[in-house]
């Protein structure tokens, strides 16, 4: 689409300025723009999801393949005031596929894969995250990974399972570099190397990934994978800890009353092993 309108429209979308591209796209919209109906569908997701739905739907029916997926996780989430209902998820995801959109073609692999909406079916669910893998979608790529590493309906092949792990993993797609990261950890699937398994943790943890910033103090501390460093960890730990990470609580109990990596404070200690206790902690972690 090349009005002016939209393309500043969709800068300021991008920018991440929902609130006021909204009503340029709602200006659009009501002139009868497919694109514009799905990208202000996607401004009201975040304040509004029954007009969300509205225009995901005005959009999806005449043959967008983005509002057809958006309009399908709505189904799926039971958003926007729509009940909970797979089979229809399934079919306008089915719509988004069959007009080669990846996330509709990875979204439908999905459903096949847990057999909601549709029969479980794991050579369907390969097949359709094979296409969406190759048009680059990393959803789809971390996906196609599981499968050739649990063997679901193809060989199971390791080396494959990290290809597709990789081509996830190096577009950013966090969840995948976590689980590279453990893989390197445990040694699972792959030869056990810590030093990898610390650039994953760290790629993972800059991008927010919960889990991943705690596995970082983690090697740290311990000095895996890196050079021991206790202030590092404590760094990562804290990180964690404000976000209600109940291990890496007990590890601040562990550094401040012995002293690692920041004075020793008994009452900061004392201090995390109330908040730890508080969160559910039932005694030392696994890997603490």
């Amino acid at each position: 689409m090349n009005d002016i309108r939209f393309n500043e429209a969709l800068a300021i979308y991008n920018a991440g300025d929902y609130y006021q591209a909204q009503p340029l796209f709602e200006t659009l919209a009501e002139e009868g723009s497919v694109e514009a109906q799905y990208y202000l569908g996607e401004c009201c997701l975040r304040r509004n999801t029954a007009k969300a739905v509205e225009w995901f739907l005005k959009a999806a029916e005449q043959g967008n393949a983005e509002a057809q997926v958006s309009l399908g996780w709505c189904y799926y989430q039971g958003q926007g005031f729509l009940k909970k209902d797979y089979r229809e998820a399934a079919e306008w995801f089915r719509k988004a596929a069959e007009q080669g959109n990846a996330k509709g073609q990875d979204s439908l692999g999905f459903c096949y894969y847990y057999g909601n909406g549709v029969e479980q079916d794991y050579r369907e669910a390969v097949e359709w995250y094979r296409k969406a893998a190759k048009q680059g979608n990393a959803s789809a790529q971390r996906s196609l990974g599981n499968c050739y590493f649990e063997g679901l309906r193809v060989p199971r092949d390791n080396a494959t399972a990290l290809e597709w792990w990789l081509k996830a993993a190096q577009q950013g797609d966090t969840e995948t570099q976590y689980d590279l990261g453990e893989r390197y950890y445990e040694g699972e699937g792959v030869e056990q190397d810590y030093a990898e398994a610390v650039k994953w943790f760290l790629k993972a943890a800059e991008q927010k990934h919960y889990e991943a910033q705690y596995r970082l103090g983690h090697c740290y501390y311990h000095g895996q994978g890196v050079e021991q460093d206790y202030a590092e960890a404590v760094k990562w730990f804290l990180i964690t800890a404000k976000r209600g990470h109940i291990e890496a609580m007990y590890a601040l109990v562990n550094c401040y009353g012995k002293g690692l990596g920041v004075q020793r404070d008994h009452d900061k200690s004392n201090e995390w092993l109330k908040k730890a206790g508080e969160a559910g902690f039932m005694g030392p972690p696994p890997r603490e």
